[in-house]
């Protein structure tokens, strides 16, 4: 049950090109960004990712979007990133763009094995309608877009079909976590990790603190063992290296 690796590179060796990836995190916080440099080191390219961002403009997956490492994203706000808008308008990354609630509960569903779910959200634009621009050609032009979606109504309230999300692997990052796998996040890292964990066949999670089986009362557990398969234990150092997306000081 010791699910403890050597290293990060340990956790991610068999990371292939072409993979795809749920990965934790909301702008800065919790962002799994010393399984992220691993993964870059390694060298896998051709990523399918799945995030509500990509980072930003090198930190957190921009190191792997400025690399040409990643070839489609599935997200929600993508605002912070120049990199990423000019490759998505340049036609070099296709980019599927999901309300950010849908995007937590379809990795949601997927974890927990629910095909697909109906939802309000999307109705009446292009979510629902189709036509959003997945991907831009060379010329500026629109190469792939976005389908309509399967419609239905509940009582008077029109919803469109989502599906559920797996993938090949999960990145994530937590507070504490034990040898078993069982995670505990912290504040606004609680967000999207959790159900980026739940949706990983092989889940990768660097923890801040690694603690033995027994030390976390199961009532402190926001994820539970059964849906992580590798726990890397971050240094002091690792852990404290947390960056600040806007700082705001006063004068």
């Amino acid at each position: 049950m010791n699910k403890v690796c050597a290293d990060a590179a340990a956790a991610v060796h068999d990371i292939t090109d072409g993979s795809s990836l749920a990965v934790g995190g909301f702008g800065l916080s919790g962002v799994p960004n010393v399984v992220i440099d691993a993964l870059y080191d390694q060298g896998a390219t051709g990523l399918s990712v799945v995030s509500n961002n990509c980072g930003v403009d090198g930190a957190g997956l921009g190191v792997l979007l400025a690399a040409h490492r990643i070839a489609r994203v599935t997200g929600s706000y993508v605002g912070e990133n120049k990199e990423f808008a000019r490759q998505y308008l340049a036609g070099e990354l296709e980019v599927e763009l999901v309300p950010q609630g849908t995007l937590a509960e379809r990795l949601r569903a997927g974890g927990c094995g629910i095909a697909a779910f109906y939802t309000p959200a999307g109705v009446g634009t292009q979510v629902a309608d189709g036509g959003l621009p997945w991907r831009y050609g060379p010329d500026g032009a629109v190469a792939l877009a976005s389908p309509v979606k399967e419609r239905r109504t509940f009582g008077d309230r029109t919803c469109v079909l989502e599906h559920g999300i797996t993938t090949d692997f999960a990145l994530v990052r937590a507070w504490r976590g034990d040898r078993d796998g069982n995670l505990v996040f912290r504040q606004a890292a609680a967000n999207f990790n959790p159900p980026a964990a739940m949706a990983g066949r092989i889940t990768v999670a660097e923890v801040e603190e690694l603690v033995e089986p027994g030390e976390l009362a199961p009532g402190q557990v926001h994820l539970p063992g059964v849906f992580v398969q590798r726990v890397v234990a971050l240094t002091r150092e690792q852990a404290a290296a947390k960056t600040i997306e806007k700082r705001t000081v006063r004068r």
